[in-house]
């Protein structure tokens, strides 16, 4: 196999976790790998990495940010 045919697989620095339980429901915001907050919105995700100097221009894109158990639309349990 040579480099040229190894699939290119990008890691999104900011990570959603699924939907929490709480009054109200919570997702956990990661950041390079560490727990940094928690977010109620998809406003908390974007000013929670804004503060740590991370532009999110597409919340869509999975090279930006990686959602867990459920897309940016997804703030509480079933």
């Amino acid at each position: 196999m040579t480099e040229g045919t190894i699939p290119y697989i990008s890691t999104a620095r900011v990570t959603v976790l699924g939907v929490q339980p709480g009054n109200p429901p919570f997702r956990i915001v990661e950041v390079d790998g560490e727990v940094v907050s928690t977010a109620r919105s998809m406003v908390d995700v974007i000013l929670t990495a804004a503060a740590l100097g991370i532009t999110i221009h597409d919340l869509d894109d999975p090279a930006e940010v990686r959602w867990v158990g459920g897309g940016r639309y997804h703030w509480h349990t079933p």
